[in-house]
C-alpha cells in the first residue's frame, strides 16, 4: 500500500543528495543503507531548507518498498506525480550509467533554452564512429530544425542530433555538458554529472535513478517534451549539405509505444527514452496516467537484456494498479 509523504521526509531526501556527491560509481560498490544516510542530519537546520524544496516532489522514505524479487534490474523506481508518493524504489540513489536516457536532459534543454525553430547546420562534431552507437542519419552540412532534431534525438535516439543540438546551443560539447550538469544541480540531482548529450559511455557520466525522476519531471513539465517521447513515426523532411531535400522516417524505440508490450490494464504509455550499452544495460523511463488522471514517472536501470528491462518495467508499473 502507498504510503503518504510527510515534510520530514524531504529532510530525508536533501541528506542522501548531498552525501551523494559527484564521486567515482566505484565507491558506491557498498553504498549506506537509508537509514546511515541520513541520521546524521536529524534535527538540523537542514530540514527547513529541505521542507522548502522538496515540498512539490517525490521523496523516497525509510519505509519505501524496495524488495521485490521479480524486480531483478540493478534499480528500478516509480513516482506517483499526483499524490507525491513513491511507490517502489529499489537502489533508487545508486550511480549507474544512464546510456541513452541521458538524452532526457539534452531534450529538456533544448526544449527550455533553446529556439525549436532555428536552423541548425550539421557539425563534424555529430561524426560519430563508435561501434553500436545509434544514430538518425544526418551528415554535417545537412540543415535542419531544432524541432526537427529533437524528434532524431528522443524516437531513434539518435547520438548525432544531440551532438548537434549541443555545438548548436553552446559551441562545443564540452560546454553543452556544463549546462547539463548545471541545470542537474538546480534541479537536486546531485548524484549525477553528464560528460556528453547522448549517454555514450564514460567512467564520469553517470546518474541515479532518482536523478532520472527529477529530470524527467522538470522535462514533463514541457508541452513540446511530452509530444515529441508520445510521437510514433516522424518524418523528417530537410536540406542536405548538396542542397537536395531529403526525408527520413525515424520510429520509436519504446516497446509500449509500438505496441510490442502491452501496458499493464487501466495504464496508458505517455511516452519516455530507452537506453542501452553494455555497461549501462537495458534501461527505460517513461510516464504514463491512469484512468483517473493520475500521472506517474516509472525508471529500470541496468536490467539484463531488452526482453528483462520491460519485464522489469511491467512489473514495477503493476504496483501502481495493485
Amino acid at each position: 500500500m502507498k504510503k503518504k509523504i510527510t515534510m520530514k521526509a524531504g529532510c530525508a531526501f536533501l541528506c542522501v543528495t548531498m552525501l551523494s556527491g559527484c564521486s567515482s560509481l566505484k565507491k558506491l560498490d557498498n553504498p549506506y543503507d537509508f537509514a546511515q544516510r541520513t541520521a546524521l542530519y536529524e534535527g538540523t537546520a537542514l530540514s527547513d531548507r529541505a521542507e522548502s524544496f522538496a515540498h512539490n516532489l517525490c521523496v523516497v522514505t525509510a519505509d519505501t518498498p524496495s524488495t521485490d524479487q521479480a524486480v531483478t534490474a540493478e534499480a528500478a523506481a516509480v513516482f506517483d506525480l499526483s499524490d507525491k508518493t513513491v511507490i517502489f524504489g529499489k537502489n533508487p540513489f545508486e550511480k549507474l550509467y544512464p546510456a541513452s536516457i541521458t538524452k532526457t536532459m539534452t531534450a529538456l534543454l533544448a526544449i527550455k533554452y533553446g529556439n525549436l525553430s532555428d536552423e541548425v547546420t550539421v557539425p563534424e562534431e555529430a561524426v560519430i564512429t563508435e561501434s553500436g552507437a545509434t544514430l538518425c542519419g544526418i551528415k554535417p552540412g545537412d540543415k535542419l530544425t531544432m524541432e526537427q532534431l529533437l524528434y532524431g534525438l528522443m524516437l531513434p535516439s539518435g547520438n548525432d542530433a544531440g551532438a548537434a543540438i549541443a555545438v548548436h546551443m553552446d559551441g562545443s560539447i564540452e560546454k553543452f555538458a556544463d549546462r547539463m550538469n548545471e541545470e542537474a544541480r538546480k534541479l537536486g540531482a546531485t548524484g549525477t554529472h553528464f560528460v556528453n548529450p547522448h549517454g555514450l559511455n564514460d567512467e564520469n557520466h553517470y546518474t541515479t535513478a532518482y536523478d532520472l525522476y527529477l529530470i524527467f519531471n522538470e522535462a514533463m513539465k514541457y508541452p513540446d517534451f511530452r509530444k515529441v517521447i508520445g510521437t510514433s513515426s516522424y518524418d523528417a523532411v530537410y536540406a542536405t549539405a548538396s542542397g537536395d531535400t531529403l526525408t527520413k522516417t525515424w520510429k520509436q524505440s519504446n516497446w509500449y509505444m509500438t505496441g510490442e508490450r502491452d501496458m499493464p490494464e487501466g495504464l496508458t504509455a505517455l511516452g519516455g527514452k530507452t537506453g542501452t550499452t553494455k555497461a549501462a544495460g537495458s534501461c527505460l523511463i517513461m510516464g504514463s496516467s491512469g484512468s483517473s488522471g493520475m500521472e506517474y514517472i516509472s525508471v529500470v536501470l541496468k536490467a539484463p537484456d531488452r526482453t528483462g528491462l520491460y519485464d522489469n518495467m511491467s512489473n514495477i508499473l503493476n504496483k501502481i494498479v495493485d
